[in-house]
């Protein structure tokens, strides 16, 4: 059976077993880095999706005490159901399409054009509120782990891959606490490595595997990439 990567298009609930596997999103990223065990190291670099991987990757960045900072990406949701995702675009310019959603449905090329400025001028946004004026992290030459709250059709995180790689990383890890087959080999085909804490079938959707899935605001991501660089500077003498 095929992951289903959007529940609220199909007119069934999810299984009395389709029980969440994580308190909240920082237990996730807490659990997560105990696989990530091996980059701890100095020259790693973790990148938060905004805003739902953020709290994720914070709690990876702290386990392994490296870097933190953040790739935004931007979900092209479909004309049908804005949860859909046909694809993804990054503050960069990175976009990704999955082409035969795109063909199913019959999206149409006006609507693309229209979508993809729209999420790029809020990916634009985001990544200014988000960073406060401080620059991007180095990306060239450093083991950098993707991290986002969880993947269905993995539009998200394929597009942030591309877009990483594009800055040429000496390795490019994503890991996520739980996500479809289907996005998690997608995403082999884009990064050196994949950590997939759960993988499971049929897919419902991320929200399903946690207790609490509260939204994630923009002053928390601010919060958490606040307290990451004050973690990191050097105390005073």
């Amino acid at each position: 059976m095929r992951a289903i990567a959007n529940p609220s298009l199909v007119d069934v609930d999810p299984p009395d077993d389709a029980v969440p596997s994580f308190r909240d999103r920082e237990d996730a990223g807490t659990r997560l880095a105990e696989r990530l065990a091996a980059h701890r190291e100095a020259n790693t670099l973790v990148l938060g999706i905004p805003r739902g991987g953020v709290p994720v990757a914070a709690a990876v960045a702290r386990a392994l005490g490296a870097e933190l900072d953040i790739l935004v990406a931007r979900k092209l949701g479909a004309p049908i159901s804005p949860e859909l995702a046909i694809g993804a675009v990054t503050a960069d310019g990175q976009r990704f399409l999955n082409e035969s959603i795109v063909r199913d449905i019959g999206v149409s090329s006006a609507y693309l054009e229209r979508v993809t400025r729209e999420e790029l001028a809020e990916a634009a946004r985001r990544e200014a509120r988000f960073r406060g004026g401080a620059p991007p992290a180095s990306v060239a030459g450093r083991t950098v782990i993707l991290v986002d709250d969880g993947l269905a059709t993995g539009a998200t995180m394929i597009a942030a891959a591309r877009s990483a790689r594009a800055r040429k990383p000496a390795k490019l890890v994503v890991a996520v606490p739980v996500g479809s087959i289907d996005a998690c080999a997608a995403l082999r085909r884009e990064a050196d490595e994949v950590v997939c804490l759960a993988t499971p079938e049929p897919f419902w959707a991320v929200g399903v595997y946690y207790e609490d899935f509260g939204q994630t605001g923009d002053a928390e991501v601010e919060r958490l990439l606040r307290d990451a660089r004050s973690a990191r500077q050097p105390a005073p003498l």
